[in-house]
């Protein structure tokens, strides 16, 4: 809890250096009808030791419970230590570094994250960070496009919906032209591809769970000239499967909220994006890159820094790519502490938790599997005709998430809930998912 030392005396004060005498005369410029004619119904004040109670009685009213959901944002273990680091005065009020002249620990720290990413997702070159994975890829698009000269985008209907959303907003005012791929059995379709395309973009584990064939997709895009670009959906994925970059990929974007980043009921996160040298110069954004200062010692400075505030506003590559400065350390700051091995063990753990999973409530009466591509910690799970909405209402009283009902976004799969499991989903609680869906369909089914 904050501490606000203001006493009356330095109220007056401020108020009069800003000009006025009383709060209401502060607020005049506020419209009379937008303002609130009567006292806040507010309880008595309290001391501090009656309010730190009722605080946290209040707070031991949440429920705590099992996580099956994911869809774009995981909940991955984060070490302690995070939270510790960026919590430091020198580095919770960096938001993103606008000058050529910001601290050299701010400068190191991107260039970390750059390396770092670059490592995972196999690719030459990352900025550092952009606003979040749709932004991520909507600026994916707009390089291809700026690269081949073409006009056409195409983006597979089984990248997370909420990201095509940002993409055809972040694209509408363009001259670009977005078209979908249909998909077939939760794979994307791809269908013969004109000399038009600029780019085409697949997730991979995409928003059904699935791992589409990276490889044969980045091939057939590049024979037809344009450009494969490869959406992350859980980035902790790129600990097992190979990285888009050594398969072929041009880009690779996505987000890092799942390397170090909490729920936070939906951000801030913090969107990575990285390219292949020839794409180098099309990337939007920041890059830090290291050099060496007059005596010869190591030193990280700002370039090629094709964004709007440094360059004229026609020429800029991107109007929306500020960096999520506090959320890239806490990036960086976890896959340090993590290394590739502990990575590796968050990994094999998601998709051990959810192999379970599937494996168990695929068994169960009135309940299967939709699809039996391979999946990474996300499967589509088919329940008894409509009965989603009733299905999560009963897990959710007995504590849990249950899942991810697509029929918001998938028509053909109202029936179906998306599932996630992460290292965090102990067998205790595959076990009790299991149980309950088992006595729910003793009784529905």
């Amino acid at each position: 809890m904050s501490y606000l030392p203001h006493t009356a005396e330095d109220r007056r004060h401020m108020l009069r250096t800003v000009g006025v005498e009383t709060v209401d005369e502060l607020l005049q410029p506020i419209p009379e009808n937008l303002r609130l004619a009567r006292p806040l119904e507010l309880p008595e004040a309290q001391n501090e030791f009656d309010l730190l109670n009722h605080l946290q009685a209040l707070a031991e009213t949440n429920v705590k419970a099992e996580l099956f959901v994911g869809g774009g944002a995981y909940n991955h273990f984060i070490p302690a230590v995070v939270d510790m680091v960026t919590s430091r005065s020198e580095f919770l009020t960096a938001y993103t570094p606008y000058q050529a002249e910001a601290s050299q620990g701010t400068l190191q720290t991107i260039f970390e994250y750059q390396t770092m990413i670059c490592r995972l997702t196999g690719m030459d070159v990352a900025n550092a960070s952009v606003y979040d994975g749709g932004t991520a890829a909507a600026d994916a698009l707009i390089m291809a496009a700026a690269k081949t000269r073409r006009k056409i985008v195409y983006v597979s209907q089984a990248v997370n919906p909420q990201i095509r959303r940002v993409i055809a907003t972040y694209l509408a005012g363009s001259d670009l032209e977005v078209r979908e791929l249909p998909i077939e059995q939760g794979k994307t379709v791809l269908p013969e591809l004109g000399p038009d395309v600029a780019a085409v973009m697949v997730q991979i584990p995409n928003f059904l769970g699935i791992i589409e064939d990276g490889p044969s997709f980045c091939a057939k895009v590049r024979e037809a000239g344009a450009m494969p670009v490869v959406a992350v959906g859980d980035a902790v994925s790129l600990a097992l499967l190979e990285a888009p970059g050594k398969y072929g990929a041009a880009i690779c974007c996505g987000d890092a909220q799942a390397l170090g980043l909490p729920l936070s009921f939906g951000g801030p996160y913090c969107g990575f994006l990285a390219c292949k040298q020839e794409l180098m110069r099309n990337i939007p954004g920041r890059l830090v890159g290291m050099t060496t200062d007059r005596h010869g010692k190591r030193g990280y400075c700002l370039t090629l820094q094709a964004r709007e505030q440094h360059i004229r506003r026609e020429k800029a590559s991107s109007n929306i790519c500020s960096n999520q400065g506090l959320c890239a350390l806490a990036v960086t700051v976890y896959l340090s502490l993590v290394g590739p091995k502990g990575l590796r063990q968050a990994a094999t753990g998601s998709h051990r938790a959810a192999d379970a999973l599937k494996q168990a409530l695929g068994a169960i009466d009135g309940f299967s599997i939709e699809f039996a591509a391979p999946t990474f910690n996300e499967f589509v799970l088919r329940c008894p005709k409509g009965s989603t909405a009733a299905l999560l209402g009963y897990l959710a009283k007995h504590g849990i998430v249950g899942g991810y009902a697509l029929g918001q976004d998938y028509p053909e799969l109202a029936d179906c809930l998306l599932l996630c499991c992460t290292e965090l989903t102990k067998p205790e609680a595959v076990e009790l998912y299991a149980t309950l869906l088992k006595a729910w369909s003793a009784e529905n089914v």
